[in-house]
């Protein structure tokens, strides 16, 4: 045993012998290797060598050094960003987290939302209007041009944050040529009251027709917007701001030449000739936004059960500065030759038609708040908003018109055809009255009191009943509004149109019942809309020659929205259903049900991928179909053609992975199954079906 003992004792002075020489690095790409060609290791006995004594500041500086080289361990998420807008800062200060779900994620385009479905030329970038009826609740100036408001990018669409790391958010989508999405999102802190940053958008779009080497039949729109938020260490004075460009160019193809493309078998659509091959409209704008207020008086706080706190002031002045420009060009390159256009006024084969407008707002406000001090919740307020604003506006619109130079030729050059410049001067008040957080009353009341559209007016009425978060929430909602035509109604010189009319005000009456359980997850809202003297174009029948038309008799419509999710297990169901009547149903072109569901299954992937699997399902019933005036850029009641209509589904798969959600997905999927296609817009066809793929990277550092 004692020999045992002795070898054993032997062998573990070896081992520790070798475990000396290992104290050497063998990594080569460490700094101290003498294999590294960067530096060499100047090797010494360290058992004979004095250690070097270091002085308190050397060794301040060599334990700073060490503590720079530890690993941070601060994981950033997005619970260090918050964001808010200009609607949340109207009363308060209310900053919301971060909505990094995959709710809605694979609905990316502006033209399937859900519960605002458009109908569009074919695919995204093109022109669209709303399915459903959806008023607009606006009053004063309108140069009635809408078509592709909804890839604009607006002062209201801007978001704030603030961010305690850097936040970059990047978000990518393709469908191959056919169509592609790119959107960049960038904000940081400057300083604890300063927050600064931009939005970069991108849409292009090849379509499924006629786009072999056709450059003028893509689509090609840019967003751009660099945006501010201060807020003063005091938090009573804050400013937004932001500088907004839309550059947005849509081809107006006039359809394919092609009217039984679903009934003539299989063919290659790149082959299918359109009628204008080289026309497009194109417009343009920019703006700077700049919206200042600042609290007088006592400031209050009101504490959320989350651990965030709402800034409440007692007194308010706020100013807002708006100054925009916006460009509507049509470019026709191409010879009429399948008699697109129903007159000409000013050139043959040839037109340049533009409408410049500019627009310069001032809005002064004052908001007296009389509360009890704040608690967990506001109770007994009352709240008065008083406001003034002033709109200037200057339009300008052109066409392209043959003249005589100077040496008697004949050239082709811009001409003005009409201007004017004027203001409007809107007043305004709201008044609220709180009981508690379950019993709210609001009025709001807007009045253009001089100006081009004086009598415009929007009187709304609001009751909130809230009961807790299980009984949910009922809202009561009246308005009455009166607004002035548009311009492209009244006014308008073009090369293919002409219109000089005088028409009365529309008038809308609206009532409402909205019921919100976020318990239940139930939505139900029900409308009652009363249209007077309504506005819309029309055509002769069968002809392409829309006209602005007024309505004489009033139109009665019911809108009844439910929305509904539903969960077993780890499936889910989204519904929303909309209900619509009207005694007007050929002049009010849109389905009289509509349906939207989504069917999917939550699952977590490989413990770490967080993933549903699924099918949307888009449904209306027939409608008469509405047609589109090219040129004026206008849906308008032409042909009366009803297309057949069968649901539309898409199956998708999507997940998250730490701070990347991603889609795939088979839009159409089920095209073949019960039609070859379909058709939103008299002579369009819309898209076929496709496989996308989308991925958003967020960065917090």
């Amino acid at each position: 045993m004692p020999d045992r003992l002795k070898y054993f004792l032997l062998l573990l002075m070896c081992v520790c012998a070798q475990a000396a020489f290992s104290q050497v690095p063998t990594n080569p790409n460490y700094p101290g290797n003498p294999n590294n060609p960067n530096q060499r290791l100047n090797l010494r006995d360290t058992g004979r060598t004095a250690a070097k004594q270091l002085t308190d500041d050397q060794m301040m500086d060599t334990l700073r050094k060490r503590q720079d080289k530890k690993r941070d361990t601060v994981v950033f998420n997005s619970k260090f960003i918050r964001v808010t807008n200009e609607r949340l800062l109207r009363d308060s200060t209310q900053l919301l987290p971060l909505d990094t779900s995959l709710t809605n994620f694979e609905n990316y385009s502006p033209l399937n939302q859900p519960q605002s479905p458009k109908i569009s030329l074919g695919n995204l970038g093109l022109s669209e209007r709303s399915l459903l009826f959806e008023p607009s609740q606006t009053i004063g100036f309108d140069a009635g041009l809408h078509a592709l408001d909804a890839y604009m990018l607006n002062p209201q669409d801007i978001n704030y944050y603030r961010a305690r790391v850097p936040y970059t958010d990047l978000s990518f989508v393709t469908g191959g040529l056919k169509e592609q999405l790119f959107r960049a999102l960038h904000t940081q802190n400057v300083n604890h009251q300063l927050n600064i940053g931009f939005n970069l958008n991108f849409i292009g779009s090849q379509g499924f027709y006629s786009n072999n080497g056709v450059l003028q039949q893509n689509v090609s729109d840019v967003n751009a917007a660099a945006f501010a938020w201060y807020e003063s260490k005091n938090k009573r004075y804050n400013l937004l701001g932001n500088l907004l460009y839309n550059n947005l160019k849509a081809p107006e193809t006039g359809s394919i030449l092609n009217d039984s493309i679903y009934v003539t078998g299989s063919i290659d659509k790149t082959t299918q000739q359109v009628r204008l091959p080289r026309t497009f409209e194109n417009w343009t704008g920019s703006g700077l936004y700049l919206k200042q207020f600042y609290y007088i008086g006592r400031i209050d706080s009101l504490k959320k059960g989350t651990g965030n706190s709402n800034i409440l002031p007692t007194q308010r002045i706020a100013y807002t500065l708006n100054y925009n420009t916006r460009k509507y060009n049509f470019i026709q390159n191409d010879v009429d030759t399948y008699h697109v256009f129903p007159d000409y006024y000013f050139g043959s084969n040839y037109s340049r038609d533009s409408l410049t407008v500019t627009h310069l707002q001032n809005d002064f406000s004052y908001s007296f708040y009389l509360r009890s001090k704040a608690v967990s919740f506001v109770k007994n307020e009352v709240k008065l908003d008083v406001g003034l604003t002033q709109d200037y506006y200057n339009y300008s619109q052109y066409v392209a018109d043959t003249v005589l130079n100077q040496y008697g030729g004949k050239v082709v050059q811009a001409m003005r055809v009409q201007s004017a410049s004027f203001q409007d001067i809107t007043l305004k008040a709201k008044l609220s009255y709180r009981f508690s957080d379950r019993i709210g009353l609001e009025g709001d009341f807007q009045q253009i009191a001089q100006g081009r559209d004086a009598g415009d007016f929007l009187y709304d009425a609001k009751v909130t009943l809230a009961g807790g978060h299980k009984a949910g929430k009922i809202i009561f909602e009246g308005y009455s509004q009166s607004s002035a035509p548009p311009l492209v109604y009244t006014s308008w010189i073009s090369n293919h149109f002409i219109f000089h009319n005088k028409f009365n005000n529309q008038k809308t009456n609206s009532i409402s019942f909205h019921y919100i359980n976020d318990a239940l997850k139930f939505d139900l809202k029900a409308e009652y809309f009363l249209i007077t003297d309504y506005l819309y174009f029309a055509a002769q029948p069968g002809g392409i020659d829309a006209t602005p038309t007024q309505l004489s008799s009033p139109i009665n419509l019911l809108k009844v929205s439910l929305g509904k999710s539903f969960a077993w297990r780890k499936w889910h169901i989204d519904e929303f259903l909309v209900y619509q009547k009207t005694d007007y149903q050929t002049t009010l072109r849109t389905p009289q049900l509509y349906n939207y569901t989504s069917l999917y299954y939550k699952s977590l992937l490989f413990q770490v991928l967080y993933t549903n699997i699924g099918v949307d399902v888009r449904y209306n019933t027939t409608y008469v179909a509405p047609s589109y005036a090219t040129g004026l850029g206008q849906f308008y009641n032409g042909a009366n053609v009803t297309f057949s209509s069968y649901p539309v589904a898409t199956v998708f798969l999507k997940a998250t992975l730490q701070h990347t959600n991603f889609f795939l997905m088979y839009d159409y999927a089920n095209q073949g199954l019960f039609s070859p296609g379909f058709y939103t817009v008299n002579r369009y066809p819309q898209m076929d079906r496709i496989l996308k793929v989308g991925v958003s990277w967020s960065f917090y550092n």
